[in-house]
C-alpha cells in the first residue's frame, strides 16, 4: 500500500514521463489526448505514483471512476479469485452467476421499489446508447430530447446527445437522426435569475418538445440529473421532478444518465434521488466497478422484457472479472459508509471554495453535491464572462505542484473535484492547499 503522503521527485512531469510522453506521440493517435502526462506505476486510495517516484494526490478518480480508491483491497481479492477461476465465456453463449449478482444488486438500489431488470455492457456510451434502443422499442416512437451542456458519449449516437462540439464532435458528422435538444435550467446563467428557471426552463422545455418534436412522436428524454462534462451544472430545484412527471403524463420514458453521479458520488447512491425522481430507465458506469470497465441499463421490467431475445447484448458486456470487481465495490460502498464518506468531503470542500471565492472575486458559481463539486471562473462576476484562459493557468499550476486536478465546462471554465471516497482528511486538505496556492499564483 503506497503511503497516502504527497512527494514531489522530480519536476512534473518528470523525465521518464517525458520519455514516455515521445514515445507515446510516436505510436498513439494523435488524437488522443492527455490532460497530465505523467505516466503511472502505481496507485492507491487518493495517491498516483509516476515512473519517475512522484506521489501525487489525486482529485480526479480517473473522472469519478475510482470512487471506492485504487488498489482497494475488496477489489483486488475478488479480481483476482476471478481471474483465478475464469476470465471471460461471454454470457451470451454460457453464462455465469456474477452477471446475475450485479443485475440485482442494482435492481435493488437504483431509485424505485418497482419490478426492474438489467442489462451490462462496456461503457457509459454503450449503456446510453441501449437505452435510446430500449426506449424507441418500447415506444414505438423515434424523438429523442436531450439538453444543452449535456454529455452522454462519444459513439455517433452519444456524440448526437452531447452538446459540446469541440473535442467532442468537431467533423465527425453527420450524426443520428431525431435527435432534438432544449434548454437547460441552468441556475447561475439563467436571464431572469436563479429563483425564476425551474418554473421558466420547464414552460420553455414543454413549449419546445411540442414545437420541434410532438408528445406522441418522443421516446424518450434523456438527462443528467447533474450535468457532467458541461460544468457539473445541478438544475434548478423542481425541474427533474417536473420533466420526470411530465414524461409519465406524456407516455415518454425519462431517462436517467447516472454515469457520471451514480454510486455515491453525489451523497447517496444515485443524484436522481435528491430531486425525489423515479426514472423509467438508468445509466450507469465508471464508479460501478473500481477501475474496472462496466456499464448497466437498468430499468422497469415491462420496458427491459419487451426486447427480443438477443436484442441486448455484447461480446464483453457484463464480463466476469469486470462483475466481480462490481460487486467488491458495492460491498465497499455499503460496508465504509460511502455515502456518508461523500456529505463529509462536501462538507470539508464548501467552506474553503467559498473562500477563494470571497477573496479572489473570480469565482461565479460554486455547486455540486457530495464528493462532485465544481466553481465556474469569470472575468467578470456582473456579467459573467467565461475564463478559460485562467482556468488553464491554475490548472496547470495545481499539476506542477502535484495535484490532479480536471477541467470541464460547455466554455472550458469550470473546475471539477471528484476525489475518491477513500482519501482521507489530511490528504485532501493538503490538496486544497495546493489549490489555494494555484490560485493566489495564477489570479
Amino acid at each position: 500500500m503506497l503511503e497516502q503522503k504527497r512527494v514531489l521527485a522530480t519536476s512534473i512531469p518528470g523525465p521518464k514521463s517525458q520519455a514516455l510522453q515521445q514515445r507515446k506521440t510516436a505510436a498513439v493517435s494523435a488524437g488522443v489526448g492527455t490532460g497530465l502526462p505523467v505516466y503511472i506505476e502505481q496507485a492507491a486510495g487518493g495517491i498516483l505514483r509516476d515512473v519517475d517516484g512522484n506521489q501525487l494526490i489525486d482529485f480526479g478518480s480517473g473522472i469519478a471512476v475510482t470512487t471506492v480508491g485504487n488498489g482497494n483491497q475488496r477489489v483486488i481479492d475478488a479480481v483476482t479469485k476471478q481471474i483465478n477461476d475464469f476470465t471471460h465465456t461471454c454470457f451470451m453463449v454460457t453464462p455465469y452467476e456474477e452477471y446475475i449478482l450485479v443485475a440485482e444488486a442494482l435492481d435493488e438500489l437504483t431509485p424505485g421499489t418497482h419490478a426492474k431488470r438489467s442489462a451490462l455492457f462496456n461503457s457509459g456510451s454503450e449503456a446510453v446508447e441501449n437505452a435510446v434502443k430500449v426506449a424507441r422499442h418500447f415506444t414505438g416512437r423515434q424523438g429523442i430530447v436531450a439538453f444543452d451542456h449535456a454529455y452522454h458519449g462519444r459513439t455517433n449516437l452519444t456524440m448526437g446527445l452531447t452538446a459540446k462540439n469541440m473535442p467532442y464532435k468537431h467533423r465527425f458528422g453527420p450524426f443520428a437522426s431525431e435527435i432534438y435538444r432544449v434548454q437547460m435550467a441552468y441556475p447561475y446563467r439563467w436571464p431572469t435569475g436563479p429563483e425564476a428557471c425551474a418554473d421558466e426552463a420547464f414552460e420553455a422545455f414543454v413549449a419546445d418538445v411540442h414545437a420541434q418534436v410532438g408528445e406522441d412522436n418522443t421516446a424518450a428524454v434523456i438527462l443528467e440529473p447533474i450535468q457532467g462534462e458541461g460544468g457539473f451544472i445541478v438544475p434548478a430545484p423542481g425541474f427533474v421532478k417536473k420533466v420526470a412527471d411530465w414524461c409519465t403524463e406524456n407516455g415518454i420514458l425519462f431517462i436517467a444518465d447516472e454515469v457520471q453521479t451514480g454510486f455515491c458520488r453525489t451523497g447517496d447512491w444515485f443524484a436522481s434521488e435528491h430531486e425525489g425522481v423515479v426514472p423509467d430507465l438508468i445509466t450507469t458506469a465508471k464508479g460501478i466497478a473500481g477501475g474496472m470497465p462496466l456499464a448497466a441499463l437498468t430499468g422497469r421490467a415491462d420496458v427491459m422484457d419487451a426486447i427480443h431475445v438477443g436484442g441486448l447484448g455484447g461480446t464483453y458486456g457484463g464480463n466476469p472479472v469486470a462483475c466481480a470487481a462490481a460487486l467488491a465495490s458495492i460491498e465497499t460502498m455499503k460496508e465504509d459508509d460511502l455515502r456518508g464518506r461523500a456529505k463529509a468531503v462536501e462538507a470539508m470542500f464548501r467552506p474553503r471554495l467559498e473562500a477563494l471565492a470571497d477573496k479572489y472575486g473570480v469565482i461565479g458559481d460554486i455547486r455540486g453535491r457530495g464528493a462532485m463539486l465544481a466553481v465556474e471562473l469569470v472575468s467578470d462576476l456582473d456579467k459573467k464572462t467565461p475564463d478559460a484562459d485562467l482556468t488553464g493557468r491554475i490548472n496547470k499550476a495545481c499539476h506542477a505542484e502535484g495535484l490532479v486536478t480536471l477541467t470541464c465546462g460547455t466554455f472550458g471554465n469550470v473546475f471539477r473535484f471528484l476525489p475518491p471516497l477513500s482519501s482521507g482528511d489530511e490528504l485532501l486538505s493538503e490538496g486544497l492547499d495546493i489549490l489555494e496556492g494555484a490560485f493566489a499564483a495564477s489570479v
